[in-house]
Formats: C-alpha cells, sequence, structure tokens
C-alpha cells in the first residue's frame, strides 16, 4: 500500500490562547510544540506526527504552511 506524500515545507504554528482550563495532555502537548506564551510562534517541518500534535490542540493555535 503506497503511503500519501505530503508537500515538504514548514508549519509556522502561534499559540493564540492560554491553556489554563485545559485538559493536561492539551497543556503538554502544546509545551512539546515548543510554544510557551501567548503569540509565540515555532516553525516545524509538515510532518504527520506536527499535523496529529496540531490536531489535538487546533481551538488554541494557528498554523500557517511555509514553502
Amino acid at each position: 500500500m503506497a503511503k500519501k506524500e505530503q508537500a515538504a515545507g514548514n508549519l509556522k504554528i502561534t499559540l493564540l490562547k492560554s491553556t489554563i482550563a485545559c485538559k493536561e495532555n492539551q497543556i503538554r502537548t502544546v509545551e512539546a510544540l515548543g510554544l510557551k506564551k501567548i503569540g509565540s510562534e515555532k516553525v516545524l517541518p509538515d510532518t504527520p506526527v506536527t499535523r496529529g500534535m496540531v490536531e489535538v490542540v487546533k481551538h488554541l493555535v494557528k498554523v500557517e504552511q511555509l514553502a
């Protein structure tokens, strides 16, 4: 079975909301993405692992596709 190919690139992830009232797994996911304060940004490779982490906290972050 062939795997889906994703466009090689990066994702720019920005923390927009606080993690104060979030579940523990969401707080740890935000920390694992390297985001600390509201407004902090991180550029990460566009991989299935990163996409999965973003899916867990999609209500807290903004994601932009970089070339």
